[in-house]
């Protein structure tokens, strides 16, 4: 077993980076001229329609309403009319849920926010219910309501920010765009944080194959005097940007299991993010649009500002259409991204990244007992034991003995398998599976 996250023989991997759009510079995608809205684009309970068919909207005019305490408020990505409401298959759940189809009027007429440039004279309650109410959640991937995020429970005191710049998914390159291309919105965005945690120590954390945006932010820094800010440049090791690996490994505090960073004093927030809550309390804009990077066999990889809700294929044909024998869309990369049924599939909140591959055609083998993925978590768990336990349905073993509910799903166990085995698919069943038997309980 390892020494801890990223020390002697701790986990982690080196993957191929794959940029190939990394000098891209970010272009706008053209407005699509339908939409479909997906109601669980977060961590939670999906969000509640607050439209019907026939109704007509404005771009960020609010749709949806949350669902529960943990879930986030939707708006229109475009301007238009209601179509209809649609029922559409989560692919992350594998569950059924709600959806509106909205057709573009061609206008995009926008439907703003007061803008608060005075957050600081407001009460912290007014500028966090500002960012629950633009729909935000972290754009990292985990698509966690930020508002909730940014309200850490009593007793529970944040001493540290971390600003999550490392992106070591190989291919995607949107957030490394968004640091040179908006890197002043993120600097100027860092004081609401600072205020809102009553915490002036923040880091922001950058890989080390990101130079220029090492450099970059070192410079906006300096230039706009922001205290309590240092850039820390980390080692290119998958998957760094995960948030309790880079907790571990720029702090050196271990986040327990079934625990959160806020439990050791941290909030961690990606850069895309921190852009999002710039625009909801300077411009007044709800989050309905987001950087996507488009890549791998597509004539042109770019990174493109996509409205929510727009088909896949439109932004693959904006980038050249498929080249070779391209024959599976994952939105996300390939280490954590989620194999899409079709072309059609819409963004959402959590899509940062469209990559086009050949499916690999490999056959899952019997494992025998290497402890290559052993060595490989970053978590310092026991995924071979999560396929021989959910074979014999063994679901309760899975946590109770194994702790599965720790593991990130962050792939670097299934990457080194010589054996092929998708142990990421059998740890997701494990923990569906368990939580079923929880709500049984």
């Amino acid at each position: 077993m390892g020494t801890g996250l990223f020390g002697k023989n701790s986990g982690g991997i080196k993957v191929p980076h794959r940029k190939m759009s990394d000098k891209k510079m970010i272009e706008g995608a053209s407005l699509p001229k339908v939409v479909t809205v997906p109601m669980g684009q977060h961590l939670g309970a999906p969000a509640k329609p607050l439209v019907k068919k026939g109704d007509v909207v404005k771009t960020g005019q609010l749709i949806a309403e949350p669902g529960g305490f943990i879930s986030a408020n939707i708006h229109a990505p475009i301007s238009g009319t209601v179509k209809k409401l649609v029922i559409m298959l989560n692919v992350v759940t594998s569950k059924p849920m709600e959806a509106i189809v909205i057709e573009s009027d061609g206008r995009d007429e926008w439907s703003l926010m007061p803008k608060m440039d005075d957050w600081r004279s407001r009460p912290k309650e007014e500028v966090l219910q500002r960012i629950k109410g633009a729909g935000i959640v972290g754009l990292g991937g985990a698509t966690f309501p930020t508002h909730v995020k940014l309200s850490p429970p009593p007793g529970k005191k944040i001493d540290t920010i971390i600003i999550n710049g490392c992106e070591c998914e190989p291919y995607i390159t949107s957030d490394h765009r968004v640091m040179m291309e908006y890197g002043e919105k993120v600097i100027k965005a860092i004081p609401i944080l600072q205020w809102l945690l009553d915490c002036n120590n923040v880091f922001f954390a950058i890989e080390k194959n990101k130079p220029d945006a090492i450099q970059h932010i070192t410079d906006l820094i300096a230039k706009h005097g922001v205290k309590g800010v240092r850039v820390a440049s980390m080692k290119t090791k998958y998957p760094m940007g995960a948030e309790k690996t880079l907790t571990k490994s720029l702090l050196g505090r271990e986040v327990p299991m079934g625990s959160l960073p806020l439990d050791v004093g941290v909030v961690v927030q990606n850069v895309s993010t921190v852009i999002a809550i710039h625009d909801a309390i300077y411009d007044g804009k709800a989050l309905v649009e987001r950087v996507v990077t488009v890549t791998g066999n597509v004539k042109v990889p770019k990174n493109l500002m996509a409205r929510f809700g727009t088909p896949a294929v439109e932004l693959v044909e904006s980038c050249g259409g498929v080249v070779g024998d391209a024959d599976e869309i994952i939105f996300g990369g390939p280490m954590m991204g989620i194999s899409q049924p079709n072309l059609n599939s819409p963004t959402t909140k959590g899509t940062n990244c469209i990559l086009v591959k050949k499916a690999p055609d490999v056959e899952e083998r019997d494992c025998f007992r290497c402890s290559s993925c052993i060595d490989a978590c970053p978590m310092n768990l026991m995924p071979t034991m999560y396929v021989l336990l959910a074979k014999k349905s063994r679901w309760e073993d899975c946590e109770t003995l194994y702790y599965v509910n720790n593991c990130v799903e962050c792939g670097s166990c299934a990457y080194v398998c010589p054996a092929k085995i998708p142990l990421v698919q059998y740890i997701k069943t494990a923990k569906l599976e368990y939580r079923k038997l929880g709500v049984k309980k």
